[in-house]
Protein backbone atom coordinates (compact mmCIF):
# COMPACT_ATOMS: atom_id res chain seq x y z
CA UNK A 1 0.00 0.00 0.00
CA UNK A 2 1.35 3.40 -0.96
CA UNK A 3 1.30 6.17 1.58
CA UNK A 4 0.22 9.66 0.70
CA UNK A 5 3.36 11.71 1.01
CA UNK A 6 3.31 15.35 1.87
CA UNK A 7 4.60 17.77 -0.72
CA UNK A 8 6.29 21.08 -0.01
CA UNK A 9 4.21 23.88 -1.53
CA UNK A 10 5.45 27.47 -1.75
CA UNK A 11 2.89 30.27 -1.66
CA UNK A 12 3.91 33.76 -2.71
CA UNK A 13 2.34 37.16 -3.19
CA UNK A 14 3.66 40.45 -4.54
CA UNK A 15 2.60 43.11 -2.03
CA UNK A 16 5.41 45.67 -1.70
CA UNK A 17 3.44 48.10 0.48
CA UNK A 18 2.21 45.49 2.96
CA UNK A 19 3.30 45.48 6.59
CA UNK A 20 2.13 41.92 7.33
CA UNK A 21 0.87 39.06 5.15
CA UNK A 22 -0.57 35.74 6.32
CA UNK A 23 -1.86 32.65 4.54
CA UNK A 24 -5.22 31.24 5.59
CA UNK A 25 -7.11 28.28 4.20
CA UNK A 26 -8.63 24.88 4.69
CA UNK A 27 -5.20 23.54 5.75
CA UNK A 28 -5.14 25.75 8.89
CA UNK A 29 -8.85 26.09 9.73
CA UNK A 30 -8.92 29.53 8.05
CA UNK A 31 -6.91 31.02 10.91
CA UNK A 32 -5.81 34.45 9.62
CA UNK A 33 -2.79 34.58 11.96
CA UNK A 34 -1.38 31.04 12.05
CA UNK A 35 0.76 31.10 8.88
CA UNK A 36 2.84 34.31 8.61
CA UNK A 37 4.64 35.02 5.38
CA UNK A 38 8.19 36.39 5.07
CA UNK A 39 9.00 39.45 2.95
CA UNK A 40 12.07 39.72 0.74
CA UNK A 41 13.65 42.92 -0.57
CA UNK A 42 11.55 42.97 -3.77
CA UNK A 43 8.13 43.16 -2.09
CA UNK A 44 7.50 39.42 -2.51
CA UNK A 45 6.03 37.57 0.44
CA UNK A 46 6.56 33.79 0.74
CA UNK A 47 5.77 30.85 2.95
CA UNK A 48 6.00 27.10 2.50
CA UNK A 49 3.81 24.31 3.82
CA UNK A 50 3.95 20.52 3.63
CA UNK A 51 0.56 19.31 2.40
CA UNK A 52 -0.88 15.87 1.77
CA UNK A 53 -2.37 15.20 -1.68
CA UNK A 54 -5.76 16.81 -2.08
CA UNK A 55 -7.52 20.07 -2.93
CA UNK A 56 -7.15 23.09 -0.66
CA UNK A 57 -8.84 26.48 -0.63
CA UNK A 58 -6.90 29.53 0.55
CA UNK A 59 -6.65 33.32 0.61
CA UNK A 60 -4.04 35.84 1.68
CA UNK A 61 -4.59 38.23 4.59
CA UNK A 62 -2.74 41.47 3.81
CA UNK A 63 -2.69 43.99 6.66
CA UNK A 64 -5.94 42.49 7.94
CA UNK A 65 -7.69 42.44 4.52
CA UNK A 66 -8.58 39.15 2.82
CA UNK A 67 -7.24 38.96 -0.75
CA UNK A 68 -7.24 36.59 -3.70
CA UNK A 69 -4.10 35.08 -5.14
CA UNK A 70 -3.74 36.93 -8.47
CA UNK A 71 -1.42 34.19 -9.78
CA UNK A 72 -4.03 31.45 -9.28
CA UNK A 73 -6.69 30.94 -11.96
CA UNK A 74 -8.52 28.11 -10.16
CA UNK A 75 -11.15 29.63 -7.87
CA UNK A 76 -14.21 28.61 -5.88
CA UNK A 77 -17.05 30.94 -4.87
CA UNK A 78 -17.27 31.19 -1.08
CA UNK A 79 -20.14 32.02 1.28
CA UNK A 80 -19.09 35.69 1.43
CA UNK A 81 -19.58 36.29 -2.30
CA UNK A 82 -15.84 36.39 -3.00
CA UNK A 83 -13.55 33.68 -4.34
CA UNK A 84 -11.10 31.34 -2.66
CA UNK A 85 -8.04 30.25 -4.60
CA UNK A 86 -7.61 26.51 -5.13
CA UNK A 87 -4.39 24.53 -4.67
CA UNK A 88 -4.21 21.00 -6.07
CA UNK A 89 -1.52 18.88 -4.43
Amino acid sequence: MLRSRKKRIVFQLHAPGAKAVFLAGTFNEWDPASQPMTRNGNGEWKTAMSLKPGTYEYRFVVDGEWRDDPACEARHLNEFGTYNSLMYV
